[in-house]
């Protein structure tokens, strides 16, 4: 997700070595700048699928909205990390 020069510009903005910064990010979030936000984008997604009410489209609005530009690709992150697919969260009884 990070572009080599993001990822310096970021390591600038913090006064810190990107070396440093992978660092920091292994310590702190124990994930590097590259794999922390392919862990924490599903996760977000998640919170919102199982906010929101079932609905067409919502689970392309909201795959779009944590920057899954692929559906498929959305699915396959989201079973991974769920062992369901995305569309099952919006459905799931929260009474």
């Amino acid at each position: 997700m990070f572009e080599p020069e993001l990822l310096t510009r970021v390591a600038v903005a913090a006064h810190l070595s990107v070396r440093s910064l992978r660092e920091a990010f292994r310590r702190h979030l124990d994930a590097t700048p590259t794999g922390y936000p392919s862990r924490v984008r599903p996760a977000r997604a998640h919170a919102d699928l199982l906010a929101a009410s079932a609905g067409r489209g919502r689970v392309a609005a909201v795959a779009a909205r944590w920057g899954f530009v692929q559906p498929g690709r959305f699915a396959a992150a989201y079973r991974a990390a769920y062992g369901r697919l995305p569309h099952e969260a919006l459905r799931e009884d929260r009474g």
